[in-house]
């Protein structure tokens, strides 16, 4: 009998563990600017972000700050202001990539409106400080 507990113990030990380390999936984000007093949008590439797990309700821990990381940059490198930022981010890169097609394709249709993409090497967020 104490054996059958021992090994019980043991199943439900290594379920938690494995369930623990399936919510340790890699965390994608791009962001996103529009303006309304202008017709250029920004896009970044779709990225990993590092050593980032998303809290217990899904939600990413300090995505405020992402979004003022591409703020910050649109006003000091691109001399932008007044910029409307966004960040959009997922477990599941496929998810992500047909949430930024759709997204783009919205912006697509006005032909007024220009389309910018900031690549990695241009742009890239980084892990807030604690």
């Amino acid at each position: 009998m104490k054996f059958a507990k021992i090994a019980l113990l043991f199943v439900v030990v290594l379920m938690v563990c494995s369930a623990a380390s399936k919510k340790s999936k890699s965390v994608y984000a791009f962001g996103f600017s529009a303006s309304f007093t202008d017709t250029i949008v920004y896009c970044t590439e779709i990225q990993v972000l590092d050593s980032v797990h998303l809290d217990k309700n899904g939600f990413l821990p300090y995505r405020d700050h992402y979004s003022y990381q591409l703020k910050n940059y649109l006003e000091y490198q691109k001399g932008e202001k007044n910029r409307t930022c966004m960040i959009y981010f997922s477990n599941n890169q496929a998810k992500l990539s047909k949430e930024r097609a759709k997204l783009l394709g919205k912006y697509k249709k006005d032909k007024t409106i220009k389309q910018e993409e900031l690549k990695r090497a241009e742009f890239s967020f980084k892990k807030p400080e604690d």
